[in-house]
């Protein structure tokens, strides 16, 4: 008889449909999705700050996963924010996003670098906050930027810095 082959099928489909959750994937452990702002601890590391106008800087950033497993899939989202202007600070030239999961506990750590303005200056930015957004969210965190006026790029097309990728911390 062909009932039983077909019901015993049809069966077996509803239970692997039942297992999925709304995006297809597995239900319960949903790694795929963006790290969120307030799931992840933020810490703005010891810098290298730039003494002195013209001087470079470099800024570590690193998070660490409060949660349930999440993915760092594209570059954070950085704005410099000061004297009523808000800048979006570009990724490295050249540098090449990694999609990384991070299961609870797990850190990974992206660079600012920046080059010091003069205070005052025309094409200087006075900024007193820095914005971190992870990519794939809308939420950011903003922190106090203590470490000088930011240069702008020669051409005027926004800060001199940077943003490198997300590098994963640890084993």
């Amino acid at each position: 008889m062909r009932a039983i082959p077909l019901t015993v099928t049809a069966l077996a489909a509803a239970l692997l449909l039942t297992a999925c959750d709304d995006g297809g994937g597995k239900s319960g452990n949903n790694a795929d999705s963006a790290c969120e702002i307030g799931g992840v601890s933020v810490q703005i590391g010891s810098a290298s700050v730039a003494p002195a106008a013209g001087d470079t800087g470099e800024i570590p950033v690193s998070l660490t996963n409060q949660s349930a497993p999440c993915t760092l899939d594209h570059f954070p989202d950085v704005v410099l924010s000061g004297g009523g202007n808000d800048v979006t600070v570009p990724t490295l030239k050249g540098a090449k996003a990694q999609k990384l999961k991070l299961a609870k506990g797990d850190s990974a750590s992206f660079s600012l670098t920046y080059v010091r303005g003069k205070d005052d200056a025309e094409n200087t930015l006075a900024a007193k906050t820095v914005k971190i957004t992870l990519p794939g969210t809308d939420t950011g965190r903003s922190f106090p930027w203590k470490y000088g006026p930011v240069a702008g790029k020669a051409d005027g097309s926004g800060p001199d810095a940077s943003v490198s990728a997300f590098q994963q911390v640890g084993d």
